[in-house]
């Protein structure tokens, strides 16, 4: 499994957090974020996060700002992405479940060190139940392909 993580300069301390859980857990990431003390625009973060996840290099994305919920809009403008801001475990379980999210987002102002990595942990390891919620993600898609 490879992720594709990035931040804003509003989320550093928790990005590395996670990094660190992929590190112990074996999982392979590329870090599109920012450091400590640099200042960056989420919309192109996550613009770069998603290219990732959607030309197949990296299986799932993970975007941390200030709530997520910046990064989420951003990411969904992005065709292919169905990303989801969580910031509980129900949440982040059931959007990969029956949305089949590629995008995980949360905030380092909502969410603490603790749950950030259960939320990336459940949701990295549910899978998409299929059946009749695969009906739902493709009506998803038709509407994606009508915009220009």
């Amino acid at each position: 499994m490879k992720i594709a993580i990035g931040n804003d300069h509003a989320a550093s301390q928790l990005k590395m957090t996670v990094c660190n859980f992929l590190k112990e857990k074996g999982i392979e990431y590329i870090d599109v974020g920012v450091a400590e003390g640099e200042k960056a625009d989420y919309p192109n973060i996550a613009e770069q996060v998603c290219k990732f996840v959607v030309e197949k290099q990296a299986d799932f994305g993970i975007l941390i700002c200030g709530t997520g919920v910046g990064m989420s809009m951003a990411a969904n403008k992005v065709k292919g992405i169905r990303a989801a801001c969580c910031s509980d475990y129900f949440s982040a379980k059931y959007t990969r479940l029956h949305n089949d999210a590629n995008v995980l987002c949360f905030g380092q102002r909502v969410v603490g060190e603790g749950l950030a990595v259960e939320l990336v942990d459940v949701f990295l390891n549910t899978p998409f139940e299929g059946g009749r919620h695969q009906r739902r993600i493709d009506i998803i898609t038709e509407i994606e392909n009508k915009q220009k």
